[in-house]
Parts: structure tokens; C-alpha cells; sequence
């Protein structure tokens, strides 16, 4: 698997800078202060230089540069995803009560418009970066990790020494959901699998649960995605099987919303016929006319503690990175029933 760790090249240094412009060091430093008495002719012919060799300051030279912004930048992988509000309002919590400011970016609109967000934000001169969800520029992360604090809120991508990671105790959490299942007497449960390490860990805990059960751990175990389309393909896929199976857990609850779309396309009742469990526990679980069963991952949790995280960080405490797991818990409504006879 791509850990999303950078190429081992040796950075650009002020020296590469000041050769690649035709200027001294110290001139590059006056630049880096932010010092106003610089022409802009060659306050341009470092900036290009800097932009050319891909530089960026150490902490050091950061620090030298300019004082505290105060600013924490957020990266979101797409904010049309209902799973962030609860864990931003954790995370803005506790970074508004540091007296920090969150800067948001989209990077699924910013890849788009051609624009990447996690340069967007150094630039910007922000403190610190929260990464909350899976990325789409991992090295561009793993470049900032080497400027500025990093953590990563809901995602265990990509792996870094030196960032601490918040996430949902992912496997527990299939577990619970496989677990229920089973005990409503399911023995043809399929799981639509999502991306990435976190996908990885809600498989494994879906298979351990089936395996103790003596049921067949792969052979409802169906390639799925995070979106409402993958969800509703996914289902389709696995409705076609000669048995399709009387019970899903979809790898978020936007899957399962596709999920539900499927089987109601087939004339399936839910849970009568097919029983559906989501993940992430947000407000469209709580719609009453879905009432899905998910797993709460904490999101609220996970925001609070990256902000501590980040905080620490920023007070000085360095060191390899450290791992915090959220516990999960499963909130059953009408979405889950006995497996049919």
C-alpha cells in the first residue's frame, strides 16, 4: 500500500534559493521576514526561485518570518459529506477555546479548479494543518509535515513519523454492526467495502465476526466506495448473486443510501426483506422515514481530540506521532430486523 511518504530527494536550502535567483542569503532571509525595504523586482526573482525549486522554510525560518497567525488549516476531502459537521464542531471547539482560528478548504472542489489546497494554506501562513478525512495530495501533506504541526482527523492516511492521528476505532466498529446482524439470525450478510486503510480495517472486522460465526468471510464481500452511486452499484451487484443476501453493511451512510435506492429499485422492503447497516451515525441516519442503523464513530470525539492534538503541538511538544482511537457504538433503528425466513 502507498503510504503517501515523500521521495527521498534533499530539500531545497536559502542557499539553492539565493544561487537560483542571483542574490545573497541574507536578501532571501529579508524576503522570508516578510521585510518590506526588498524591491519588488527581486522580491519576484526569489519567490520565483523558491516556486522553481519547490523551497519551503524550516520551523526555524518560519518562526523567523513572522510571528503566530493563529490560523489552523482544515483540509476536507469534500464537503458534501455529512460525516464532517459533527467532528468540525469538536475540533472548532477546542481550537476556538486556544484562541485559534480554523481556515476550511475543499480539495475535492479545489482539484477541480485546478487549485491545491494544502499549498493554498502554508501560503496563507497558517500554524498548523488538521487533514480531516482521506486526502487527495498526500505528498503535499507530507511535505507540510516537515513545516508546520500536522494531524489527521478520521483518517489514517498517509503515514507519517511525526503526526499524530485521530480516528474511530474502525474495526471495532464493523464488528458491533456484524455482530448485530448475526445475532438477528443473518447468514448472508454483505459488506460494501470502502477505500483505503480504514477500509481495510472494517473488512477485517466484518470477517472476524462472520469467521467466529462459522459463516464464509468472503463471499459477500463486495468492492463498494464512499458515494451514494458506489453504494447503490455495489448493491446491485450483490442482489444479482443466485442468493443474494438478506443483510448490508455499507461502508458509510451515504453507501447505504444507495443501498436503500437498490433494494427499493428491486421491490425489496427494508428491514422485511433485506436489513441495511450504515456507518458514521450522521443526521441522515436520523431522518425518520430512513431510521438507519449505524455505527457512531464519535465524531465529535475525534474533532476534540485532534484539536488537543494540535494544541500540544503547537506548545512544543514533538516526537513521533501518536495514534488515539475513539470508541464506537452501535445505534440501532428500523433499518435492521430478523433475517427472513
Amino acid at each position: 500500500m502507498n503510504s503517501g511518504q515523500p521521495r527521498d530527494v534533499r530539500p531545497a536550502t536559502i542557499r539553492d534559493v539565493a544561487a537560483r535567483a542571483g542574490v545573497s542569503k541574507s536578501l532571501v532571509s529579508l524576503v522570508l521576514r516578510g521585510d518590506p525595504h526588498v524591491s519588488a523586482s527581486r522580491r519576484e526573482a526569489i519567490q520565483r526561485a523558491m516556486d522553481d525549486l519547490g523551497y519551503r522554510p524550516n520551523l526555524t525560518a518560519r518562526s523567523l518570518s513572522r510571528s503566530r497567525s493563529d490560523a489552523v488549516g482544515v483540509l476536507l476531502n469534500d464537503l458534501r459529506n455529512p460525516w464532517f459537521v459533527d467532528l468540525l464542531a469538536g475540533l472548532a471547539t477546542t481550537l476556538r477555546s486556544a484562541g485559534l482560528v480554523p481556515l476550511m478548504a475543499d480539495s475535492h472542489t479545489d482539484q477541480r479548479i485546478g487549485v491545491r489546497s494544502v499549498d493554498s494554506l502554508v501560503r496563507q501562513g497558517v500554524d498548523a494543518l488538521v487533514v480531516v478525512g482521506t486526502t487527495s495530495d498526500p505528498e503535499a501533506v507530507a511535505a507540510a509535515s516537515q513545516e508546520l504541526p500536522v494531524v489527521l482527523a478520521g483518517t489514517r492516511e498517509p503515514v507519517l513519523p511525526s503526526v499524530d492521528v485521530v480516528v474511530n476505532d474502525d474495526r471495532a466498529g464493523a464488528e458491533l454492526a456484524t455482530g448485530h446482524l448475526v445475532e438477528l439470525g443473518h447468514t448472508r450478510i454483505a459488506h460494501l467495502q470502502g477505500p483505503g486503510l480504514i477500509g481495510s480495517l472494517r473488512a477485517q472486522g466484518y470477517q472476524a465476526v462472520l469467521r467466529e460465526a462459522g459463516l464464509s468471510p468472503t463471499v459477500f464481500l463486495e468492492p463498494g466506495g464512499m458515494s451514494e452511486e458506489s453504494g447503490y452499484a455495489a448493491t446491485r451487484r450483490v442482489l444479482d448473486r443466485p442468493e443474494p443476501p438478506t443483510a448490508i453493511l455499507a461502508f458509510n451512510d451515504i453507501a447505504a443510501i444507495g443501498a436503500l435506492s437498490a433494494l427499493d429499485d428491486r421491490g425489496l422492503r427494508v428491514p422485511q426483506d433485506v436489513s441495511v447497516v450504515g456507518y458514521d451515525n450522521t443526521y441522515l441516519a436520523r431522518i425518520r422515514h430512513l431510521s438507519l442503523t449505524s455505527v457512531d464513530n464519535g465524531n465529535f470525539a475525534v474533532g476534540v481530540q485532534a484539536g488537543r492534538c494540535l494544541v500540544s503541538r503547537l506548545e512544543g511538544r514533538s516526537g513521533d506521532g501518536e495514534l488515539h482511537l475513539v470508541p464506537s457504538s452501535l445505534v440501532v433503528r428500523g433499518s435492521t430486523g430478523a433475517a427472513p425466513r
